[in-house]
């Protein structure tokens, strides 16, 4: 690593305010500009476009290899630009939406994505990506979910690790590697009503409890770059955040790498109230340790004064100019400014078939089969021909890609009708757009319906109403899909819906009287071959849910693992009337976490421990038996749940600690085998920190979050 001491002293202060503040790209090339909604009133000037640190939103190798050139040449200091953009699931081969790769419960497959993601991005002239997002999501009427792990901080851990991993290798100078950014930090999946950019409050019990796991896996996991969240937590906005960012990202986690804030968020401190101008939101986002301004101004415009008046020291600007220049000393742009910017590799591996097959593999095990009474899969061959018939908004549409696929197009996709047309003998007519209603086309489609054998009923949400700034009220289907649904479900034939969509939602009438259930979610480039493969049975679907599907959406937020409460349902202490629950309507989730069907069944046996005792820094064996009692092949995700019976604070339901994937062929029986030691038995107590308390334990092996066999054991 240089020693970049010497190179900071000689730059004036006016140019280690520019190195610390970030442009978007068209900031690059005009004075002012509109981004994302926001008139930010930016005046990039030549002295501080000359001496800028990093750019945000370009891309192409060519492009970026000329502005690099440019930049050097006019930079007094050599230091070269960092070119960063959202790559959240795929460069140009857009993957599943994150949600939906988290349905796998597979991180190599998501480490793999991130891979493929990294290389495409590199070649294109990409330094650093905005991801994982790693905040912790429960209330599906916010949009931002999409974008999540889910509402588990178990697998959230394991999939913000794989993110990084696959990103950065263990070298992120290597070729064909970027770095990677963890964001929101903290809690911004929190928001208040599920409305995006709202305030949160969390107790710090709850946040190092669910939510600091995430991000503190990808810290460990040594993502190079931390983003600051919109929201304000606990009364204080995170960019102005001492404690987050000084106390427990640096010195409790030991974070050395840098800190930038989301789009606009230093800024955006005065409006939150925190404070009163940009002078002042500038020096507490630098009191807090944020080192990169994204998209504003305020550091530039405010520092200077800032440190005549004694209110802030030119060492904290240093401090974060030297964090800057060793993150571009790691990826080896001083050595190679240009790094992996390719445009031949660009046209070798950018939507190569080896990418592509990687995203329709992911697609398959990312999708979750809801419901099937039989009809799944399809029979194409059959003695009597079947009249299948595809309708619905989805039947005939490319918008496979959801609000965060970067440099995705939707040419790049198949349609359904497309692909299924190349495998059985289909009609189509969608009838219904999402939130588009023909009197005549409808009549026409249920007409078709009323002619036919099987019905394939494609529904779901537009892809830019879920996303950033996309929270909906109503997360039922969007439009008139539900009463279209009504007129095909009428006509009496069995019906097979196929959802695209970003979000859990609330569709009790459709799990009601559908036939069958496939939830694709926004499945990427090569989605509806995914979709395909599932419908006619080339694949089983093996995806289990990462969040709670309500019943309705006063359910929200809905997550498997709260707490207890001192009145549940069904308390043998009290009457149902006065437990908590809802008097209109259910209390358990539609689908709980961890659910998924297949096209086998399999049977759990009882819960067998090695020892009803385990003593401290000891462990214990936990297995049950699971038998295929279908006849197909078929893999099964085994859950290991444990609930504390009583602590010195009130402990969840019950908590995801392992799973076990395993495939059996018809027929066959196996033993899922789970270690249980101490650690899995820690929590932030009361008074003795994170430790495990003794007492009483209950662990069950199940199918999903709402099931299982269980045992007890107890902690001495």
């Amino acid at each position: 690593m240089r020693d970049f001491d010497e190179l900071i002293k000689r730059m004036t202060l006016k140019e280690k305010l520019a190195e610390i503040t970030q442009l978007y790209g068209d900031e690059y090339t005009e004075d002012d500009s509109t981004f994302m909604g926001i008139d930010y009133r930016f005046e990039a000037n030549r002295e501080m476009v000359d001496n800028v640190g990093s750019i945000l939103g370009v891309s192409g190798a060519a492009l970026i290899k000329e502005a690099q050139k440019k930049h050097l040449e006019t930079s007094k200091h050599k230091i070269p630009l960092l070119f960063m953009h959202d790559i959240i699931h795929g460069f140009k081969t857009i993957f599943p939406s994150p949600l939906a790769m988290s349905c796998t419960w597979q991180p190599e497959l998501v480490k793999e994505s991130a891979e493929i993601a990294a290389k495409e991005s590199a070649v294109s002239g990409i330094h650093l990506t905005f991801s994982p997002m790693c905040d912790l999501a429960r209330d599906a009427r916010w949009g931002r979910v999409v974008e999540t792990s889910g509402e588990d901080p178990f697998l959230n851990s394991m999939f913000a690790k794989a993110y990084v991993e696959g990103y950065q290798g263990t070298d992120v100078s290597e070729q064909y590697r970027v770095a990677s950014c963890l964001k929101h930090f903290a809690a911004y999946g929190m928001a208040e009503a599920g409305r995006d950019y709202n305030t949160t409050d969390v107790s710090e019990y709850e946040l190092r409890e669910k939510h600091f796991p995430g991000y503190r896996a990808a810290v460990d996991a040594g993502a190079k770059m931390v983003m600051t969240s919109f929201n304000a937590l606990n009364g204080v906005p995170s960019s102005g955040n001492k404690w987050l960012f000084q106390d427990v990202l640096r010195k409790e986690w030991g974070f050395r790498g840098t800190v930038i804030s989301d789009c606009t968020a230093i800024v955006e401190m005065i409006y939150h109230g925190f404070a009163q101008d940009e002078a002042e939101a500038a020096k507490k986002a630098i009191d807090a340790g944020v080192d990169i301004e994204m998209v504003s101004n305020t550091y530039y415009n405010s520092a200077e004064r800032l440190i005549k008046q004694g209110r802030l020291s030119e060492d904290q600007i240093d401090l974060s100019v030297k964090r800057v220049l060793e993150l571009k000393e790691e990826l080896g742009l001083f050595d190679n400014p240009f790094k992996d910017a390719d445009e031949e590799a660009e046209k070798k591996y950018i939507l190569c078939r080896e990418h592509r097959d990687a995203a329709r593999k992911i697609a398959r095990e990312s999708m979750v089969l809801l419901k099937n009474d039989g009809v799944l899969p399809v029979k194409k061959n059959t003695e009597k021909k079947q009249k299948i018939f595809l309708t619905g908004p989805y039947a005939d549409s490319r918008q496979m890609l959801d609000s965060w696929s970067a440099y995705g197009e939707e040419k790049d996709c198949l349609t359904l009708r497309e692909v299924l047309s190349d495998e059985m003998e289909i009609s189509c007519i969608p009838g219904i757009g999402i939130l588009d209603y023909e009197k005549e086309q409808v009549e026409n489609a249920v007409k078709a319906a009323e002619d036919s054998d099987i019905i394939l009923l494609a529904l779901g949400e537009e892809p830019l109403m879920s996303g950033e700034s996309n929270s909906r009220m109503d997360i039922g289907l969007p439009g008139y899909q539900q009463q279209f649904a009504e007129r095909i479900f009428a006509v009496g034939k069995p019906v097979i819906v196929i959802l695209y969509n970003g979000r859990p939602l609330a569709i009790p009438e459709i799990a009601l009287k559908a036939n069958a259930v496939l939830e694709a979610w926004f499945p990427g480039t090569e989605g509806n071959h995914a979709v395909c493969d599932i419908l006619t049975g080339a694949y089983a679907p093996s995806g289990r849910l990462t969040m709670s599907f309500p019943w309705a959406v006063g359910q929200c937020p809905i997550y498997y693992n709260c707490y207890s409460t001192g009145r549940p349902s069904k308390n043998v202490y009290i009457s149902e009337r006065f437990s908590s629950r809802y008097i209109d309507g259910q209390s358990v989730p539609l689908y709980p976490f961890g659910y998924g069907l297949t096209y086998t069944t399999f049977e759990y046996g009882e819960v067998i421990l090695s020892d009803t005792v385990m003593r401290r820094n000891g462990s214990i064996m936990a297995q049950c038996s699971l038998k295929n009692t279908g006849d197909r092949a078929g893999t099964e995700t085994v859950q290991l749940y444990l609930k504390d019976i009583s602590g010195s604070r009130v402990r969840p339901v019950r908590m995801l600690k392992d799973f076990r994937r395993i495939t059996l062929k018809p027929g066959e029986t196996c033993q899922a085998v789970f270690r249980i030691d101490e650690e899995m038995l820690k929590f932030h107590t009361l008074d003795k920190g994170f430790a495990a308390e003794t007492g009483k334990f209950k662990i069950y092996i199940a199918e999903n979050a709402s099931t299982g066999t269980c045992a007890e054991f107890e902690l001495v």
